[in-house]
């Protein structure tokens, strides 16, 4: 699957690593971008921290692109097809297709104008509760592994790993029940709080 990612999803840290762990553990799908997405994730990111320090940024800004080197999409044509009702969002819509997205993943909700036959386009636009849902009905034991390090990454930097609050903060309350579900029915260190 190529998922073509937008800037809304990579601002959000729980989204970003969720989105680039199951893409590394499973390899069922493949995240695509732009550098226009990135720079507005950088200007987000600017914008809700004006205190934090260029590194800080930078480091973020790079580890996207690292992690997802093989899905930029160098080039593509604003050709007005675009559907939405928000102009902002043509370059997604344009870079989706040149790299032959099978999805959009993003958190506008005004991607697709109300009413438009969504059965002609050339990929479906997914929310990231959504699309990790799809996610877990497909690979769930990639889901499982990846929820598995997770708890151990969490229990070893802060004692707990609540995956499933962060991921419901996230904007993800029914992928956060498949997680905790997960969890539940793991087998972990004994001194691995996951509550």
């Amino acid at each position: 699957m190529r998922v073509f990612t937008d800037a809304n999803v990579f601002y959000s840290r729980t989204l970003r690593d969720w989105l680039a762990l199951l893409q590394l553990q499973g390899g069922t799908y493949t995240v695509y971008w732009t550098e226009d997405v990135l720079a507005e994730t950088v200007y987000r990111l600017r914008r809700r921290h004006p205190d934090w320090n260029g590194a800080k940024i930078t480091a973020i800004r790079d580890r996207i692109a690292g992690t997802f080197e093989g899905g930029r999409v160098d080039d593509f044509t604003i050709d007005g097809s675009f559907p939405g009702g928000d102009v902002d969002d043509q370059h997604v819509h344009a870079a989706a297709l040149a790299c032959q997205a099978d999805f959009i993943l993003t958190c506008d909700n005004g991607f697709i104008v109300a009413g438009q036959d969504v059965d002609s386009m050339p990929y479906e636009v997914y929310r990231p509760d959504d699309f990790f849902v799809l996610v877990d009905d497909s690979a769930p034991h990639v889901v499982r592994q990846v929820t598995y390090d997770q708890t151990l990454y969490w229990v070893g930097r802060t004692g707990r790993a609540d995956l499933a609050s962060k991921l419901s903060d996230a904007g993800c309350p029914e992928f956060a029940e498949r997680v905790r579900d997960h969890q539940g029915r793991l087998s972990f260190p004994v001194n691995a709080d996951h509550s």
